[in-house]
């Protein structure tokens, strides 16, 4: 069981594990449950660290979702499942960013910006869709969203 960060050392032992990927569920529940002293440096170091380990699992499941697509061959049991897996990770990330730790103005902040990307990976997704004449990958892509979370 991972313990409740309190430190900012403890707090980036908690974000690597995230980065990692290892235990999601057990790394949130003890996000949820950790504190920091809300203090100048340390605030700045901290949403850094977090910003980061966030854009980074997002990165990973662009990366991710892309090869399942190449890999799909255009099956669309496979597209939607990469899909699918696509819209979790990014709905995990925006639950995972909105921590009760952070003040309510930054919480906000932080949580709109793991939207935002998801709603432009959206965007972007529906515009290449558009290219397939049968219209087949635009009504998969539409009906199967990344960014409905």
């Amino acid at each position: 069981m991972i313990s409740a960060p309190h430190t900012y050392s403890e707090w980036v032992q908690v974000l690597n594990i995230l980065k990692d990927k290892s235990n999601d569920a057990e790394v949130l529940a003890a996000m949820r449950s950790g504190t920091i002293q809300w203090q100048s440096g340390i605030a700045e170091r901290f949403a850094k660290r977090l910003m980061d380990t966030v854009n980074y699992r997002i990165n990973a499941a662009s990366d991710k979702f892309q090869k399942d697509l190449n890999r799909a061959h255009n099956q669309e049991r496979a597209v939607v499942q990469a899909l699918l897996g696509l819209r979790r990770e990014l709905a995990f990330l925006a639950e995972a960013i909105n921590l009760p730790v952070l003040p309510d103005k930054d919480r906000q902040q932080y949580v709109q910006l793991v939207i935002s990307q998801a709603d432009r990976i959206q965007n972007s997704l529906e515009e290449s869709a558009k290219r397939d004449r049968s219209g087949k990958m635009s009504n998969i892509v539409k009906n199967h969203r990344v960014n409905l979370f």
